[in-house]
């Protein structure tokens, strides 16, 4: 499960993702000393390797990604004669952790939301391995001396952001004991200091209810007046509170910071409310911190009137001598198991098989989809998607300009020059490639 780590909480990324490209098809032709009539047995590439996110447990914190940032699948194998196909790429997995949401980096979209442990999402798709030329055989064409090239694999920049799994958040202003009440109950081990500014990375800690069971509890960074408006680090710690299932609320009683406890609270209801509505409706614990700083008179003076002003419960505790500690533990872990969703979050197969995905597969252009333009030089030059993708797609040695231009031909492309005014003698260009025109 999770455990606290003592770097500081990376909880977004920035990486580069490529699939591998599918392999070439073969041009091969059978050459056997007792077989007089060998015909084309050029094999068919194998796909690249697809990129994969995994969610897992086994990590809690975005750090690996400051280090390292490519990540590319292995490219399909080409095609062999004897119509052997070329071995697929192997793909390639990212684990990353539980509350990992994967963004487009450049479109902001989506890829995955990977909110259960186990998940497995596609994010890359590698391409599809190129045909071998055993497969243009025809009845026209008996021998073909081409085949294609293998589709590229999808590539893209991915911004990672972790959204912490937690299913207690611990929230409050700071200095009113966050640190050390996630130290008591849970094997966190935050430092713990008399700071008068708020912890710049949230805390992990995992709390055991009895001897199998538990949960987690982030120990949210202090919060301040406008966090929602995206003030201090406002945003960014607001974030890690979305998906926890329980806000325990952490009020200092004492008021050693000369703040009012009453309206601390107020005050922090009113940024989880104008953040997300969400937040504000989630099951809430409030709880009375550094009661042992104060009189046992005043302590039930305060929480009167704590009552009387808000219409709500709050549990006296104090972090620092344990008192009240382990009741605050129980009545959490009551919270949590009236959620049925937690059992089913804790039992998950980490070692799934990778789903099926479709390669890459780009589509043909219409043949007729290229045209015609005059140079200053008053050359012919042909040019659009059709011989895009010919010129990218079609492999083949002395032969690859005299395929190409058949597959142009298809499209018209003699009556297009015509159409455009070409004379016997003139210059065509095909692909930076210069031919004389014969009528």
């Amino acid at each position: 499960m999770l455990a606290n780590d003592q770097e500081s909480l990376v909880d977004t990324g920035r990486i580069y993702v490529k699939a591998g490209d599918g392999g070439n098809g073969s041009v091969s032709f059978r050459r056997e000393k007792y077989i007089p009539f060998g015909g084309p047995d050029g094999g068919d590439g194998g796909r690249g390797g697809h990129v994969f996110l995994r969610s897992t447990n086994s990590i809690n914190t975005l750090y690996e990604f400051k280090h390292k940032r490519r990540f590319i699948a292995q490219s399909g194998e080409s095609g062999h004669g004897s119509n052997m196909a070329g071995k697929k790429g192997k793909d390639l997995v990212i684990r990353v952790p539980v509350g990992t949401i994967a963004y487009d980096a450049e479109s902001g979209e989506i890829i995955a939301d990977l909110c259960n442990p186990g998940q497995i999402v596609a994010i890359a798709r590698g391409g599809k391995g190129g045909r071998g030329n055993a497969r243009f055989v025809s009845s026209t064409n008996q021998a073909p001396k081409a085949a294609e090239n293998g589709e590229p694999g999808e590539e893209l920049f991915v911004r990672l952001e972790l959204k912490i799994l937690a299913d207690v958040a611990l929230v409050g202003f700071p200095n009113v004991g966050k640190s050390t009440l996630i130290s008591v109950i849970s094997n966190a081990r935050p430092k713990i200091a008399n700071y008068h500014f708020t912890t710049l990375s949230p805390n992990l800690g995992v709390v055991m209810a009895n001897y199998e069971q538990g949960y987690i509890v982030a120990d949210v960074p202090g919060l301040i007046k406008g966090a929602h408006e995206g003030i201090g680090l406002g945003h960014k710690f607001l974030r890690h509170i979305e998906r926890c299932k329980t806000i325990v609320h952490l009020l200092d009683i004492s008021e050693s910071e000369e703040r009012d406890f009453i309206q601390d609270y107020r005050d922090i209801r009113y940024e989880l409310e104008f953040y997300k509505q969400e937040l504000a409706d989630k099951p809430e614990i409030i709880v009375a911190n550094k009661c042992d700083l104060i009189t046992e008179e005043e302590r039930r003076k305060r929480l009167q009137l704590f009552k009387e002003s808000t219409g709500k419960e709050i549990i006296p505790i104090s972090a620092a001598t344990h008192e009240g500690v382990q009741p605050l533990k129980e009545a959490i872990w009551k919270y949590i198991e009236r959620d049925p969703s937690y059992f089913s979050y804790m039992k998950a197969d980490e070692e799934s098989p990778l789903p099926q995905v479709e390669p890459v597969v780009l589509t043909a252009p219409y043949p007729e989809d290229f045209r015609v333009e005059k140079d200053s030089s008053g050359r012919y030059v042909v040019l659009g998607p059709a011989v895009d993708f010919y010129v990218r797609k079609i492999r083949a040695f002395k032969y690859r300009d005299r395929f190409i231009m058949d597959k142009l031909e298809k499209g018209g492309l003699s009556s297009k020059l015509r159409n455009a005014g070409i004379m016997e003698g003139d210059t065509v260009v095909i692909d930076d490639r210069e031919y004389v025109f014969k009528d």
